[in-house]
């Protein structure tokens, strides 16, 4: 894995590299109406400083009615920028912000079951930065990417329990049964739900009445995307349910962002039929003033996910992790952070120097500011917590130490009824 900082010094050592330009589209056709996107350009790390720009492309696919897909839509990047400390340069800024994401998603989750409302949603959220790619994930949405040199590389996690053993042996952990719908007599059909609620997700944001034990922790990547560019989709189940991650770019080649967005819709449409909402967001990476993204042709003699689709990235050797200013911008894409622990004492954790980026004595979730001797460590608990030095911090608020304890089957968590959630 590539440093940060290493990937950064290379545009600055090098001739000034102009940020990408974004030409975005999306298409959707509705069954329910629980689908939701979200595209902000122009957004400024720092406020009045147009150089310090970057832009966000969201879904979010609601079950159980709609009320927390349109919450999180209207409150997560908020939460999300509210947990980065101000005053940071831009590579700290890109830093951060993995465990920002961490920290939005809980407190938006939080403050949404505090509405006392049942109802759930998955969310996929990129974050675009110049040429760095950051993507947090929950539930079943995904979000590809295919470089301009034809290879496809998955940015999010699938959080289905059918496709998840490790997330079936975490519920069951914190409390949570996994099993088939029984239909009586013995017989289960359908895919693996948890129970009570019904709900075949491990994560979540809502769905307080499932249970804490589906948590709202996200997998995040970040990666950088060479100079050459790249075509970004990101789509809800009612296009995964239907098409590989190959087929949906292949669709499409060629075709510009709002085409292509809606030629993935109708493919997956006409695939299965419209039995879900199905919706699709296609962003083009470019290199400044190229004005279409030139894609290498379809390869051929691959079936559908033979040979093209990649989850591991290209990873430099160790010794290329050295400051060299002679050291050659890679044209591939490069992984600068990955993490998918639902354990919130090892997402929130950091190492020098990020430690220092963010405030000892404020809530690492919920950002309000505690004194000394009431933060909580998020290390409480743990059994290797003497190691972690846990009055290093960071630190938790009661609140949001309950909020964990739950999650993790320490405590009960709130009513749980059943539901008709997807």
């Amino acid at each position: 894995m590539v440093p940060l900082a290493v990937l950064l010094k290379r545009e600055l050592t090098n001739e000034k590299i102009e940020n990408p330009d974004l030409i975005y589209g999306q298409a959707n056709q509705s069954k329910k109406g629980e689908d939701f996107t979200f595209v902000k350009t122009e957004c400024q790390r720092l406020p009045g400083d147009g150089s310090s720009t970057f832009s966000v492309f969201a879904l979010f696919d609601g079950h159980n009615g709609s009320a927390a897909a349109i919450y999180t839509k209207e409150n997560l990047l908020n939460n999300v920028v509210g947990a980065i400390p101000s005053d940071l340069s831009r590579d700290e800024w890109l830093a951060a912000l993995p465990r920002a994401l961490v920290a939005g998603f809980v407190k938006t989750d939080k403050e949404f079951q505090e509405k006392a409302q049942t109802s759930g949603t998955t969310v996929t959220f990129a974050i675009l930065d110049g040429w760095v790619i950051t993507v947090a994930s929950v539930g079943d949405s995904r979000c590809v990417l295919e470089s301009a040199e034809g290879t496809i590389y998955s940015l999010s996690a699938d959080h289905r329990l059918e496709c998840n053993e490790e997330e079936v042996e975490r519920v069951q952990a914190s409390g949570g049964e996994v099993g088939r719908l029984n239909t009586g007599g013995g017989a289960e059909i359908g895919p693996l739900r948890c129970w009570p609620g019904g709900l075949c997700l491990s994560r979540s944001i809502g769905d307080m009445d499932v249970g804490e034990f589906i948590v709202p922790v996200p997998y995040v990547k970040q990666v950088k995307l060479s100079t050459s560019g790249g075509r970004l989709i990101i789509s809800s189940d009612g296009v995964w349910d239907a098409l590989s991650s190959e087929a949906a770019v292949n669709c499409c080649r060629g075709m510009p962002p709002d085409a292509a967005a809606a030629q993935i819709v109708h493919e997956a449409v006409q695939y299965k039929g419209l039995r879900d909402d199905t919706t699709c967001i296609v962003i083009d990476i470019l290199p400044p003033e190229k004005l279409e993204l030139s894609m290498p042709p379809k390869k051929h003699g691959m079936g559908v996910g033979v040979g093209v689709f990649k989850n591991m990235f290209r990873k430099r050797p160790s010794e290329s992790s050295s400051m060299d200013k002679d050291d050659p911008e890679p044209d591939v894409v490069e992984e600068m952070f990955e993490e998918g622990s639902a354990m919130l004492s090892e997402r929130l954790d950091t190492e020098y120097p990020l430690c220092n980026m963010f405030k000892l004595f404020m809530c690492a979730v919920c950002q309000i500011e505690i004194k000394p001797k009431e933060g909580i460590s998020v290390h409480a608990g743990s059994s290797n917590a003497g190691k972690m030095r846990p009055w290093n911090g960071p630190f938790l608020c009661s609140g949001c130490q309950a909020k964990k304890e739950a999650m993790e089957g320490k405590r009960p968590s709130g009513a749980r009824n059943n539901s008709d959630s997807d």
